[in-house]
Parts: C-alpha cells; sequence; structure tokens
C-alpha cells in the first residue's frame, strides 16, 4: 500500500509539471505568432492609409486670367505643403465677386516693367507673376506693399523649399505688380483664386 500510495503520489506531481510546462509553451507559442502577425500587419495597413499621389496634370505653360479692377496688392506669402510650394498674393478689399487680372508664366530673364533693366532671380527657372493689383492705393497713392525692385520680397524666406528657390519683387507699373519666383527647375504649376487672394503653386516635381 506505501508503495502503490507512493506511486500514485509520485505521479501526481509530474503530471502536474507537465500541464504546467504545456500551458507555457502554448502562451509562449501563441505570443510569438501574435507577435508575427502584428508585424505582418503593421505595412498592410499603412500601405492602405497611404495618401493619395501627388497631382502632376497642371503642366508648365503659362496661365492668364482676366480682371474686374485695380484693387491694391497687400501682402505676399509662400508656403509649403506635401506635394507644392504656394505662393499667396493677398488682394485688400477683393472678394470671390472680384476677378483678379493675372498673367503667370516662364520666361527665360526677368526684365522689369517700364524701365527694361535685368532683374537676376537665383534657382533653375524663373516665373514671372504679373498681377492686376498695384503695390500702392489707386485712390491716395499711398503705398500698400512695401517692395523694393530687383530685392526679395519683404518677410519672405524660402530657405529649405523643395521647389521654391528666390523671390524678387521687379516693379509696380500701370496698374500692375510684378514679381519673380526663382524655382528649382521648370516644374507644373497652377494659378486660381479663392476670395480676395490669388494663389500660385508650384508642384515639386511632374
Amino acid at each position: 500500500m506505501g508503495l502503490t500510495s507512493l506511486n500514485k503520489d509520485s505521479k501526481a506531481p509530474v503530471g502536474d509539471n507537465w500541464g504546467v510546462t504545456m500551458r507555457r509553451w502554448i502562451t509562449v507559442l501563441t505570443a510569438f505568432a501574435l507577435a508575427v502577425l502584428g508585424l505582418a500587419a503593421g505595412p498592410v495597413t499603412a500601405a492602405g492609409a497611404a495618401t493619395a499621389p501627388c497631382p502632376t496634370g497642371w503642366g508648365s505653360l503659362p496661365k492668364t486670367g482676366a480682371g474686374s479692377g485695380y484693387k491694391p496688392l497687400e501682402d505676399i506669402r509662400t508656403g509649403r505643403h506635401d506635394c507644392y510650394d504656394r505662393m499667396v498674393l493677398d488682394v485688400r478689399g477683393a472678394t470671390s465677386a472680384d476677378a483678379i487680372g493675372f498673367r503667370v508664366g516662364y520666361v527665360d530673364r526677368l526684365y522689369q516693367d517700364g524701365s527694361g533693366d535685368y532683374i537676376p532671380v537665383g534657382g533653375g527657372a524663373v516665373i514671372e507673376v504679373r498681377i492686376a493689383a498695384p503695390s500702392y492705393d489707386p485712390a491716395t497713392g499711398e503705398p500698400t506693399y512695401d517692395g523694393k525692385a530687383g530685392r526679395h520680397l519683404p518677410g519672405v524666406d524660402v530657405s529649405g523649399y523643395r521647389t521654391f528657390r528666390d523671390t524678387r519683387f521687379a516693379s509696380s507699373f500701370e496698374g500692375d505688380t510684378q514679381v519673380g519666383l526663382g524655382v528649382r527647375a521648370r516644374l507644373p504649376f497652377r494659378v486660381f483664386q479663392t476670395g480676395g487672394h490669388l494663389v500660385v503653386d508650384v508642384a515639386h516635381s511632374w
């Protein structure tokens, strides 16, 4: 009886250890499997959430728009976006009902309206931006935008931009303001009006 009891008692701990060991192995294997699945799911999720490709159909030909008046230019700003660099020209008092006239296009060199003086602009290509908005108030003659011929646009710094390389004020002549925008290369661009703002976007690539 003692031997039989000892055998029964001795088997019980062995069986418990084996069960515990198996449960531990199952836990480890399950955790490993989940980790592998988790690693595999990461890229799939990221790919599914990838952003849409950048638009490339703008072209590089000149863009023009007819204007309905001559309200004064108030400011010129720039900004960086995922697919393009942006220039915004703010026209004082203009709304969506006021068409802002413009002509924007690539030029070999920038020449100042009126004088014909050459204005150097840095970059691999130059876009001339001409907007039907003088840098002064037509009613009073008071300056509304403090641009100086041949100099960088005041308050604008394009360091670190992917496409923009330089900006230069050219002139305010016969109701138009003329600006030179230096870019990395001859890249697609678009021009549109939103409210009292004329927007020029230049793509990062074709």
